[in-house]
């Protein structure tokens, strides 16, 4: 495998932070150091002898600082093959000094545009010399070492130090490997500024990822790919797996619609098995457990506001894989800690992208998420009857839930808690009955409830069922061709029915 040995370096790098190390090992080794602007005004302030670009060039830098380093004694020296008779014939005729290191570090387009500045300020920070420097030197990795950013200094500092600048092949090859890493996430983001809301290539690039125990099932692997420490502070448990992680997401989503009182969710694989809304977080959440005691066990745990002492102590009794929640009392946190493997997050304030991507087939399908939540205002009267303020609230409620319930689905209400849902069914019908059937299992009496639809009714088939079970007012997309024979029916059957107009499949 073939060594090289650093003897000359050029260091153009936006951000000085955690470069002095490289810069003082370097002089130690007593390599060449070339720079220019203020990455050269730094180097001399250490006290170390630098080269400035310019000098080598022949030429200044130029257009503001938008040309500096874009010459061919440069990318020359970078480019050159030191094993191929006629590059080194051409290094010499132009007198054109070998570089056998570059570092680098971009201008910061991704947090010029995260800052709100201007569009003229986003488009000064588009990296022009770094981002070909750094191609130019990962192109030639078998004689060029290239350090494409802060992410890759303590490598570099690693084979200064402890190798005297000696680097193998692999190496080398290693540091391209995270130059077009690097390279490639920068034009994908650039790609996505200009892009704005249009539609155009898709282009998915996130660096930051986290190797899963596994995948849905252990023999799959499985990477979750983002910055979880963005979004929460993990306060106790072992690590979140593929499937906490779709059922955190699928809680975060939930959880998110209610916002006006303390509401408290249980969630299993992906499905709300629990949720209501109460005066208090403990009331709140011995409703939601009420919902199915029996699928709570094992499920993620979410709340809307802050965890008080006696809810933490009743959430303990229960064996769940995750409670989240924006804060929690120090007294109870300690409790619910005592379970080594217990995962305890807390949320951060932060934001959601507005669109889902998934693969299909030999491909990725795309779509805006379904933001679209629907008040009463929005809900339109389609029988003589009205439903009362109470029902009105609960449908509400009930529409909410559907909204993030796996279609086909039929969710059913009472007093701001979830009787029962029936998820994931291919009849509408089926999906009511399994609700009926499930919520008379654990005690609810369905009097006076409300029921939500995903999506409309085509046959009055589902509002007869509902009303023999004591359902009194529903509220549902609409747009059958055959939505009067519903109405209808709740008319003749003292029934109010309302309709949004919005549809919330969610497969």
């Amino acid at each position: 495998m073939s060594l090289h040995k650093i003897s000359s370096a050029l260091i153009s790098v936006f951000d000085k932070t955690g470069l002095e190390p490289i810069v003082k090992e370097m002089h130690r080794l007593g390599i060449v150091i070339y720079s220019t602007g203020g990455t050269q005004e730094f180097i001399e302030a250490l006290g170390i002898p630098v080269v400035a670009v310019e000098e080598m060039t022949g030429y200044p830098s130029i257009l503001g600082g938008r040309v500096k380093t874009l010459h061919p004694k440069v990318f020359g020296g970078i480019l050159y093959r030191r094993d191929l008779a006629e590059d080194l014939s051409q290094i010499s005729e132009y007198a054109i000094p070998s570089i056998d290191c570059v570092v680098v570090d971009l201008y910061p387009f991704e947090k010029t545009v995260a800052s709100g500045a201007s569009h003229d300020a986003i488009i000064e920070k588009i990296d022009i010399g770094g981002i070909s420097l750094i191609r130019a030197a990962a192109k030639n990795y078998k004689h060029t070492i290239i350090v494409p950013s802060m992410g890759q200094y303590a490598l570099l500092e690693s084979i200064l130090r402890e190798k005297d600048g000696v680097s193998s092949e692999e190496e080398r090859k290693m540091f391209a490997r995270h130059a077009f890493d690097v390279s490639s996430h920068y034009d994908s983001r650039i790609y996505q500024y200009f892009l704005g809301e249009e539609t155009g290539s898709l282009k998915v690039s996130e660096q930051q990822h986290q190797v899963l125990r596994y995948g849905e099932n252990p023999h799959q692997q499985g990477v979750f790919y983002g910055d979880l420490d963005a979004l929460f502070e993990k306060l106790n448990g072992k690590e979140l797996s593929y499937n906490n992680l779709l059922d955190v997401d699928a809680a975060i989503s939930m959880i998110n619609e209610f916002t006006d009182k303390p509401t408290f969710a249980i969630l299993k694989h992906n499905n709300a098995c629990g949720i209501a809304t109460r005066d208090t977080i403990l009331e709140a959440y011995e409703a939601a457990l009420a919902c199915d005691p029996v699928s709570a066990f094992g499920g993620v745990l979410i709340s809307n506001t802050v965890i008080d002492h006696a809810t933490c102590i009743k959430i303990h009794d229960l064996f769940c894989e995750v409670v989240i929640a924006p804060d929690f009392d120090p007294q109870g946190l300690a409790v619910l800690n005592t379970k080594a493997n217990r995962i305890i997050l807390k949320r951060k304030h932060t934001t959601f992208s507005k669109v889902q991507v998934r693969t299909l087939l030999n491909g990725f399908i795309f779509q805006d998420k379904d933001t679209k939540t629907e008040e009463i205002a929005d809900f339109k009267l389609a029988t003589q009857k009205e439903a009362t303020a109470q029902q009105l609230s609960d449908l509400v409620f009930a529409n909410k839930v559907v909204k993030h319930t796996k279609s086909n689905t039929i969710v059913l209400v009472k007093n701001g808690q979830l009787c029962a849902s029936g998820t994931g069914q291919t009849s509408r019908v089926d999906a009511l009955r399994q609700a009926i059937d499930k919520a008379q299992s654990f005690g609810f009496d369905l009097n006076g409830s409300v029921m939500a639809s995903d999506a409309f009714f085509p046959f009055p088939d589902c509002v007869e069922i509902a009303d023999n079970a004591g359902i009194s007012a529903v509220v549902q997309p609409g747009g059958s061709i055959k939505d009067q024979l519903s109405v209808s029916y709740c008319d003749e059957h003292n029934m109010a029915m309302y309709m949004t107009g919005i549809r919330h499949f969610k497969h």
